[in-house]
């Protein structure tokens, strides 16, 4: 493992997909959830203690070597919407594309074969992590920051808001990531001798439906 594996895998510009996607932050633009810095802050942190939670532990447990159709199993149950479960596979999918030229390895190749329309993206990006000598820590906070930032960077655009002050949001935030990460991790290796049930499954309802309406505008900046 090098620091140095963790910022590629990391780094927004792996071309994974999630450029394309807003993380629910354009239907709650649209809906006047998000209109400045604060409220993108709440926005955020409402996400990282939910579904980035969520992603976050299943991506620790890909890495820790759980099998990764119970643990697409557990995603599925943890996504109501099915917009959401569409764009998780669908990101999962391009994800693999790139892991799979980047580090070479035979299970992520026996998860193309598995899941030929795409895995959930978390359990992807713990697999990927495994694949490239990184732990269930950094597979943990590759997905909980990619559940931030994500929406920092498209509010930039969507609002027009400083960049300056959408980087302060993220860094406000990363003591609670820090916390997030510890607990999905934690959570995590007890799905090694528990079953994924140890694994969280903490809701977010608006991000659900926002997703379900977002899927059926006709003019949208991002797919999601």
């Amino acid at each position: 493992m090098t620091r140095a594996t963790l910022l590629v895998l990391a780094d927004g510009r792996f071309p994974a997909g999630g450029h394309a996607h807003s993380g629910g932050a354009e239907a709650a633009v649209k809906a006047g959830r998000i209109r400045d810095a604060a409220s993108l802050e709440e926005f955020c942190r409402g996400r990282l203690h939910t579904s980035a939670a969520v992603a976050a532990s299943l991506a620790a447990a890909a890495a820790l070597g759980i099998d990764p159709a119970v643990l697409d199993e557990a995603a599925d149950a943890r996504t109501p919407s099915a917009a959401l479960r569409v764009t998780a596979r669908r990101l999962g999918r391009q994800l693999l594309r790139a892991a799979r030229a980047t580090w070479p390895a035979p299970e992520l190749d026996a998860l193309a074969r598995q899941f030929p329309k795409g895995a959930h993206q978390p359990v992807v990006l713990g697999l990927t992590a495994h694949a490239a000598g990184l732990g269930p820590e950094d597979a943990a906070y590759c997905s909980a920051y990619e559940a931030v930032s994500g929406p920092a960077t498209a509010v930039v655009r969507l609002l027009s808001l400083d960049p300056f002050d959408a980087t302060r949001v993220l860094a406000r935030l990363a003591p609670e990531t820090d916390l997030v990460v510890s607990a999905s991790v934690e959570a995590a290796r007890r799905a090694t001798t528990e079953g994924t049930d140890a694994l969280p499954a903490g809701s977010a309802p608006l991000l659900e439906v926002g997703a379900e309406a977002h899927a059926g505008w006709a003019v949208r900046l991002f797919a999601s």
